[in-house]
């Protein structure tokens, strides 16, 4: 019984303190948010500034057409030499050295239209 009625009153201990523990909990989360809010205010502030609002989503979608563009050139070129390694390799029945030869050619065809449209290689033009 002891144990009963000190559960009683340890809950009636809680309860008391528990009022004002609630007041300072809400208080610091008040504080929290406004804080919060201010930062993100600031943030927006310093993203319109920087452009022209829909700057990170478009220069996204850039990003990922160039990396489209520059990965499907490289696959291409790779694809055109092994199929035309293919076609020497089924014509003149050289298998497969034609295969591997116009798939290196084709790869490094690749690299230099990838690196041309990267802007790392200039590219030529007729004089």
């Amino acid at each position: 019984m002891a144990d009963g009625t000190d559960k009683n009153s340890s809950g009636h201990g809680d309860r008391e303190h528990s009022a004002p523990d609630e007041a300072a909990l809400s208080e610091r989360l008040g504080n929290l948010d406004q804080r919060l809010s201010k930062l993100r205010g600031h943030r927006k502030n310093e993203t319109d500034q920087s452009g022209d609002g829909s700057g990170d989503g478009a220069a996204r979608a850039s990003a990922m057409a160039r990396g489209f563009r520059l990965s499907s050139e490289l696959i291409a070129g790779v694809a055109v030499g092994a199929l035309i390694g293919w076609g020497f390799d089924r014509l003149l029945s050289t298998s497969p050295w034609g295969l591997i030869v116009f798939f290196l050619l084709g790869f490094a065809a690749g690299v230099i239209n990838v690196m041309r449209s990267a802007g790392v290689i200039p590219e030529q033009t007729d004089r």
